[in-house]
């Protein structure tokens, strides 16, 4: 099932790619350059479920961290 996804996933991914081709200017700030319009969507997703995952798992290690302490008996810090 989960591979049926991906494979659905990664076609319309290509499809998206083949019909947004068109060339773009990028400014960036000291950086300029033309790359694919598909290439900087996809590479702008790609980015955001980078960071999305990252504060996921930062928010699970945080919570295992505190259950942790509460197992032990250690009270949480508070701010």
């Amino acid at each position: 099932m989960i591979l049926a996804i991906i494979v659905v996933c990664v076609a319309l991914a290509v499809l998206f790619a083949v019909q947004n081709s068109a060339p773009v200017t990028v400014s960036f700030l000291f950086w300029r350059f033309d790359a694919s319009l598909a290439i900087v969507i996809l590479l702008s997703v790609l980015v955001g479920a980078i960071i999305a995952s990252l504060l996921f798992l930062s928010s699970r290690l945080r919570g295992k961290m505190k259950k942790k302490k509460e197992k032990q008996g250690i009270p949480p810090m508070q701010f």
